[in-house]
């Protein structure tokens, strides 16, 4: 087995600057979102892709995927989500093991009142922070870690 390459100090300040900025993002727009309408962010993103899919509805699966989040992660936020009266869930009839979540009026309701809120905040917090320059570089190098995770080829050099 190969020695481990140990992170050097440029490379070991980028990782603790990730970890520190994604753990105070999430933090406080969760918070903001409670504080706001009573929802956690994940539930917010829930209703926000919902919200732009065709017909305000998207397969559990296909969801969880979108969110990468686990099914059954998934299945609690949505019946949380469900007993507020923010989506509902309908089974497929052409296929008995797919069911769909699908946003309700209310919860379109509750997304355009927490959306305001929510857009403000994660501009204050990231967008407006950054030059384009760096907000260019980060959606790339964040985006090229998403591939590299979901084609599952972390321990491949390019």
């Amino acid at each position: 087995m190969a020695a481990p390459r140990w992170l050097n100090e440029d490379e070991l300040r980028a990782w603790h600057a990730f970890l520190a900025a994604g753990a105070l993002v999430n933090r406080r727009l969760d918070q903001q979102l409670k504080d706001d309408v009573g929802i956690t962010h994940l539930q917010y993103e829930i209703l926000a892709r919902l919200n732009a899919a065709p017909d305000r509805e998207m397969r559990m699966s296909g969801l969880a995927d979108a969110l990468l989040n686990s099914k059954s992660g998934l299945t609690y936020q949505v019946t949380q989500l469900e007993k507020a009266g923010l989506v509902t869930r309908r089974s497929c009839p052409g296929d008995v093991r797919a069911v769909y979540a699908v946003l309700t009026d209310a919860g379109r309701r509750m997304l355009e009142q927490a959306a305001p809120g929510h857009v403000a905040l994660v501009r204050r917090l990231l967008i407006d922070v950054l030059t384009p320059h760096q907000l260019a570089t980060l959606a790339d190098g964040l985006t090229e870690v998403t591939h590299r995770i979901q084609d599952g080829e972390t321990n491949a050099v390019r």
